[in-house]
């Protein structure tokens, strides 16, 4: 019912249904795409009812986003159609666009801004005119000061200060008094703290507070905040910063062999904040009683069960360190899946997972073409190569020389077919220069594009032998090669994805490569014709796509498992993980981080290649 309702305002206007979706209810279950876009619209509702003097600004307020939170935002997109059209600047438009939503909306309301928002979200409170501020103090008994305020009506300059809340006492009669304190009231139902200070009077006064005074206040702020109170507290209680972090740096230094199974260096470490401490350090924080510790000139929250379960998955991180190492595939994958490697519940603990000094310039390279070393293709290829083109071709060698498998996704029409050409005519020439024996590569590919691979080769790469095993190719039947030292006389066989299951000299050989073009054509993994082109043997294996995957995961899975075999985990982890997907979006920043490297994507209307059209 919900979607429907979204997709009728969306028919009568393009821009207030984004203000609705923003304030529809987040308990809904909804696509992936369209809980996307209530995610985004929803931060503009959440900042739009705690903006200060709303009811008084109304149609001159203007809520800002910040660049960062535009980037995080870009980061969680879910697999989705037209996920790749996304940018920062077209987030930014969507902002604008809630913020006229919302000027034309209430220029035309008669009632309060209050009743205005109501009526998209009965449970939102507006920011009222009361603020709790909580600072740090220099006495050693009552570290902490709080206090409460209220800001004044706007000036001629649109301004308003604050004045301590006993002056509201003096200000203002009783009905006033109440209607200044009603957010106040609200939270006093859910906070036996406020409720208290509310009874005693305290509230109104300057109040010097304990550790464990301050702890219970900040543990509550949600509370506050939900029934129309801001909140002015120290920084490093925001963004879980006030809590033990475990750092994961992976791969410093260059392994001593290149692939998925390469052994990578890692190092384990502790932090508060920016500040490394020692094991020793942390533990002695078990010994403290929950709530906040001093140690290291921060205060720390301290949390005795995620404590606990921190020091158990840097144990566990110590302990694969000084065992046979970590894979690169399993080094990745622990980006993607800490908890199945660390044992840790990522909602509750504080950690992160880096790529250190060499694993950092590789992949910075595979996700800019611009930083690798430019290679040719070699005089015998024919094409004259676009500079994007160009980009393609160095980004496969790259790959090639750090046998990773690559998938070339760009836009339809782009050149995806004289790029792999180029590709296979550099490696034939390495080859050639180096005097070991060849092997041949396998292309697989619908039978509608046999002719034109057969016309591109001869037109652009002529010196490519290549044999045709189709049916349809005007070759004659005894021409098959029968064992692998006469598939070794090639550098390139072309079949069909229908033809792949029906001969086992297919199936039997090594091959250099497997390139697959059109290759969404193995995307349901419980295929015969999926499972069969997994079996094949190869050094290493190229993806062909002009439709990236969009929306199911199981797709994604099922290209990477041919890919780089491994690196999205097991068909059950991986499940798990697209499961939990639901609860957490940020769960799509590392799944993106995890296979950005190994997609290369450009499409028509990027800067760099209208240049070059």
């Amino acid at each position: 019912m919900l979607q429907k309702e979204i997709y009728r305002r969306f028919s009568a206007d393009t821009d207030s249904w984004l203000l609705f979706l923003g304030f529809c209810d987040h308990r809904v279950q909804l696509s992936p795409s369209l809980k996307y876009w209530r995610n985004f619209t929803g931060v503009f509702a959440k900042r739009l009812s705690q903006t200060p003097d709303l009811e008084i600004l109304r149609h001159k307020a203007k809520v800002l986003i910040e660049q960062d939170d535009l980037k995080m935002h870009l980061e969680w997109v879910p697999m989705m159609t037209g996920s790749e059209y996304l940018s920062t600047e077209l987030l930014e438009d969507v902002w604008e666009r809630l913020n006229r939503a919302f000027t034309i909306a209430i220029k035309s309301c008669d009632g309060s801004v209050e009743d205005f928002i109501r009526a998209y979200s009965p449970d939102v409170h507006l920011v009222g005119r009361v603020f709790f501020h909580l600072v740090e103090n220099k006495s050693d008994d009552y570290p902490f000061a709080f206090i409460a305020t209220y800001s004044t009506r706007l000036n001629k300059q649109g301004r308003s200060k604050h004045l301590p809340l006993k002056y509201a006492l003096q200000e203002y009669e009783n009905d006033e008094l109440l209607e200044l304190l009603a957010t106040v009231h609200i939270a006093a139902r859910k906070s036996p703290l406020i409720a208290d200070l509310l009874e005693t009077g305290e509230l109104f006064h300057p109040l010097a507070w304990t550790a464990k005074d301050a702890f219970s206040f900040l543990k509550e702020i949600p509370v506050y905040e939900e029934s129309g109170i801001l909140c002015r507290i120290p920084n490093w209680w925001k963004g879980n910063r006030s809590s033990l972090r475990l750092n994961l740096s992976v791969g410093d230094s260059r392994p001593s062999f290149v692939g998925m199974d390469a052994i990578l260096n890692f190092n384990a470490q502790l932090f508060l904040g920016d500040t490394r401490i020692s094991e020793k350090e942390a533990r002695q924080l078990l010994d403290k009683s929950e709530g906040l510790a001093f140690i290291k000139n921060k205060w720390v929250a301290v949390n005795q069960e995620k404590l606990k379960q921190t020091l158990d998955a840097y144990e566990k991180a110590k302990t694969m360190m000084h065992d046979d190492g970590l894979s690169l595939r399993d080094a990745l994958r622990m980006q993607l899946m800490p908890e199945k490697f660390l044992g840790i519940d990522t909602q509750e603990i504080d950690h992160d997972i880096s790529n250190g000094k060499w694993l950092e310039s590789v992949t910075k390279k595979l996700r800019d073409p611009a930083l690798i070393t430019s290679v040719m293709p070699g005089k015998e290829f024919k094409a004259k190569l676009r500079k994007y083109q160009k980009g393609g071709l160095n980004w496969l060698y790259f790959l090639h020389s750090l046998q990773f498998g690559a998938c070339l996704a760009d836009d339809m029409g782009l050149g995806k077919t004289v790029q792999v050409l180029a590709f296979l005519n550099k490696i034939k020439n390495d080859v050639k220069a180096s005097g070991k024996p060849d092997k041949a590569s396998l292309l697989i590919v619908p039978a509608s594009l046999i002719a034109n691979w057969d016309n591109e080769i001869k037109r652009f790469s002529p010196e490519i032998k290549f044999h045709i095993a189709h049916s349809g190719a005007d070759l004659k039947k005894d021409n098959a090669p029968k064992d692998k030292k006469s598939l070794d006389t090639f550098d390139l066989v072309i079949t069909t994805y229908a033809l792949i299951q029906r001969h086992e000299w297919l199936q039997s050989y090594s091959w250099n490569y497997i390139i697959l073009d059109e290759a969404q054509a193995i995307k349901n993994p419980g295929t015969k014709q999926a499972k069969a082109i997994k079996n094949l043997t190869s050094c290493n294996r190229i993806l062909m796509t002009g439709t990236p995957i969009e929306n199911r995961l199981t797709d994604l899975w099922s290209l990477f498992d041919f890919l780089n075999p491994g690196l999205l985990g097991n068909p059950r982890e991986f499940k798990q993980f697209s499961k939990g997907l639901e609860d957490d979006n940020s769960g799509y920043s590392r799944l993106r981080k995890l296979i950005s490297p190994y997609i290369l994507r450009r499409l028509k209307t990027d800067k760099s290649v209208i240049s070059d059209l």
